[in-house]
């Protein structure tokens, strides 16, 4: 479903009395700094001075129709207030706010929460961040980032679902249902802002902001069906992306943003650009200067322009009044504007009921669908010898290596802002919690992490917590191991810190930061029993633990309840139901490596393609393991032949071979033999998670019918539908074994 946003009788009537500057002033986005309060510091400012005075003045004139990075409802009402008092018309201002993964709940990161593969715990997610943001004020999250990443030197992959466009899609979906609901302006929800608008994540060499060159082949079938669905869940804003795409930058590419978006995937909503991407416009040397971004920006089709100061979009009234841009250019995109605002009902209610905001930020059942959605999104990747779970009698004695285990901080993950430490349950505390007195849980950090060599623009926002890079490492390493010989277990935290992944936190490498990996190799040197628990939100080269930890668990960053959950996870009150929302490469030399790869030549060689490491993944794409065992009998087909516009049921029987009740995320890829155009050896085109208690079998059935066999073609510029034989695999993972296959006659 797609939201008409785009005229009512009011907006109509707003149109025909705002003069071309105060239409201008709607189509202009400011920031509004608001900096974090930090425990032991000293008072500051709630904003920058000179930026507040700057963007207040523009509200009080109408020069500002949105603002961003205001979470403080009481600073919402003030700047509201002036923002209506300010315009003759009574316009209120919008809100927006990178609500990423949650405001004051903090969830797993998005990446986690694809490896979830469930619609319901994501849209259950953003449904609980949506009404805390909506609580406080805000009105639109810039999320959810929908961008496909293959190549995880990215540090942008972890805000997204990973490498494949059906996952991607299923996903998208999901977040955008769980921010808006069942229509634009739903109680206690917010608008959807899809981005990076298109391809953002196939940035060269995995550098963040750098340049994409795509294929069409890959725009229409990799990069761009996460957005298409998206649009049709009814996203009612669309972010435009910073970089060249193909040669033309995407916040001034009039064939992505209107011949695309518009004419072919329908979009009705409003687009706004990333921070400051209208002025890059002349960086990127396509704009003469700020007002020729501005005109061009607006002629390709970007509504609102999101600056930090001195908006190109003000020079569109001098380009009104001397022909560059048509007033009714202008009006479209301020009727689009002023549309989202009326569906939100800012006209009738501008403001938020401030002792109501503080009581939803603290409801206790956000917290827990929190830890809900840690426990669904770990990935267990290795279990030998059945080491998990643990059990409390088995060990008495636990030691917790790793300072990440302590690190509330690095627990919640990038991209949050308005989170509470205090309540935030690290991985230690959750393991003290959950085994009280029965077991003797010593400490360790172990390993100190390096800084950056380039810091973060968002350090900021950290509390600058982390083990001290000048300790003593030695005597760091020795009383890990030595805690760890005397201990039953020895659970290991590893990974990155929050600040080495996300925006502006791309990599050149994949190894474990600083001196974790010989920490690790110290411990596990014991002989006692040692389990891995990664916190990362892209794969790390792990070759060395695969083949000696016996278990090695995936939390990713988890969230407010984070430890708890992984606690629950550990001690088996929970079970690991996540899979692999990636191809886990062995290191970093195989980047770009994902699943859905054509037929090259020689391909019995395909293992071989470099001459000194086998060309194979680590793990496979959507690969995970449980505490429960599964069988898959015989794949079967409802039909050997059908029509090309037919579907075809596949079915195959899944048994719990354990005595263990667990979950399966049973998923179907398939395969075209031959057509117009060469086609993946396997594409996922659908899944299904499924219960299965102990020792039942459960049928499973899912479809394959013309949307999951319809592609873009290069050979004929346009989509095709061939009719040809398919192979079609069911099992639980990318590598699945057992198929059966199906002719479309045409």
């Amino acid at each position: 479903m797609t939201h008409e946003t785009t005229g009512t009788s009011r907006v109509d009537g707003l149109l025909a009395q705002l003069s071309v500057a105060e239409k201008v002033g709607q189509l202009v986005q400011y920031f509004y700094f608001q900096l974090p309060e930090q425990p032991d510091a000293e008072a500051s400012p709630e904003t920058d001075p000179a930026q507040s005075t700057t963007v207040e003045a523009a509200l009080s004139r109408g020069a500002a129709g949105s603002l961003l990075f205001v979470t403080k409802p009481e600073v919402v009402n003030r700047l509201q207030r002036r923002a209506v008092e300010g315009s003759p018309h009574g316009i209120p201002a919008l809100f927006g706010f990178d609500v990423i993964h949650g405001l004051r709940t903090i969830f797993p990161v998005p990446l986690a929460l694809a490896a979830s593969w469930d619609a319901d715990v994501i849209e259950a997610a953003q449904a609980v961040a949506a009404r805390e943001a909506r609580a406080v004020g805000i009105h639109w999250a810039f999320a959810p980032m929908v961008d496909i990443a293959r190549d995880p030197r990215w540090g942008r992959m972890i805000e997204g679902a990973g490498e494949d466009p059906y996952l991607g899609s299923v996903v998208a979906a999901a977040q955008v249902r769980g921010f808006q609901g069942d229509h634009l302006g739903a109680e206690g929800r917010i608008i959807a802002g899809p981005k990076h608008y298109a391809a953002y994540g196939a940035a060269l060499g995995g550098r963040d902001y750098d340049e994409v060159d795509v294929s069409d082949s890959e725009f229409w079938n990799v990069y761009l069906p996460p957005f298409a669905a998206a649009v049709a869940a009814g996203a009612g804003n669309i972010m435009s992306a910073y970089m060249d795409l193909n040669g033309v930058p995407a916040t001034g590419n009039h064939w992505l943003l209107t011949d695309v978006l518009r004419d072919e995937l329908g979009f009705t909503g409003f687009v706004v650009s990333d921070a400051n991407a209208v002025k890059d416009l002349e960086t990127h040397h396509f704009a003469a200067d700020p007002a020729d971004a501005a005109v061009r920006a607006i002629h390709a089709g970007l509504d609102l322009e999101m600056a930090v100061a001195d908006a190109a979009y003000a020079h569109l009234l001098e380009a009104v009044q001397d022909g560059r841009v048509p007033v009714e250019l202008l009006d479209r995109s301020v009727r689009r504007v002023l549309a989202a605002k009326e569906a939100l009902g800012l006209f009738e209610n501008p403001f938020v009921d401030e002792a109501e905001a503080a009581r939803v930020l603290g409801l206790p059942e956000h917290r827990e669908t929190a830890r809900s959605a840690a426990e669904a999104s770990a990935v267990l990747l290795r279990n030998e010898g059945g080491l998990l779970p643990l059990s409390v009698p088995d060990v008495s004695r636990i030691a917790v290596i790793g300072g990440l285990a302590a690190s509330a901080r690095d627990t919640l993950g990038p991209w949050v802002f308005d989170y509470d430490l205090a309540e935030t349950v690290t991985i230690l505390d959750g393991i003290r919690a959950l085994v009280g007195e029965a077991a003797q849980v010593d400490f360790a950090p172990g390993a100190a992490t390096p800084q950056r060599l380039f810091p973060s623009m968002f350090d900021m926002f950290g509390d600058g917590t982390r083990i001290d890079d000048d300790v003593d490492r030695a005597a760091e390493r020795a009383r890990a191991v030595q805690l760890a010989a005397g201990a039953d277990v020895a659970i290991v935290v590893l990974g990155e810190n929050q600040d080495m992944i996300g925006e502006a936190a791309s990599r050149s490498s994949l190894d474990l930061p600083g001196d974790q990996l010989e920490v690790l190799q110290a411990v596990v040197a014991t002989g006692t029993p040692t389990v891995l628990v990664l916190m990362n939100g892209r794969p790390l080269d792990l070759q060395w633990a695969d083949a000696n930890v016996p278990a090695i668990l995936d939390v990713w960053y988890p969230g407010t309840r984070g430890g708890e959950a992984v606690a629950r996870l550990l001690f088996g009150e929970a079970e690991p139901r996540g899979r692999l929302p990636f191809t886990w490469p062995r290191d970093v030399g195989q980047v770009p490596i994902h699943h859905a790869t054509t037929r090259g030549h020689h391909p019995q060689t395909q293992h071989a393609r470099y001459w000194n490491a086998e060309f194979s993944p680590l793990y496979p794409f959507g690969y995970g393991l449980g505490y429960a065992t599964f069988a898959y009998g015989e794949v079967r087909v409802s039909a050997d032949s059908i029509p090309r516009e037919g579907t075809v049921q596949v079915s195959v029987d899944v048994t719990n071979t354990s005595d263990r009740d667990g979950t399966e995320t049973v998923q179907l890829y398939l395969h075209q033999r031959s057509g117009t155009s060469s086609r993946p050896l396997r594409q996922l085109k659908a899944f299904q998670k499924v219960g299965i208690p102990a020792g039942a079998t459960r049928t499973v059935v899912l479809e394959v019918g013309p949307e999951q066999r319809r592609y873009w073609s290069s050979a004929t510029r346009g989509t095709v539908l061939d009719a040809t034989t398919f192979d079609v695999w069911v099992g639980p993972d990318a590598t699945a074994e057992k198929g059966a296959s199906f002719t479309v006659t045409g």
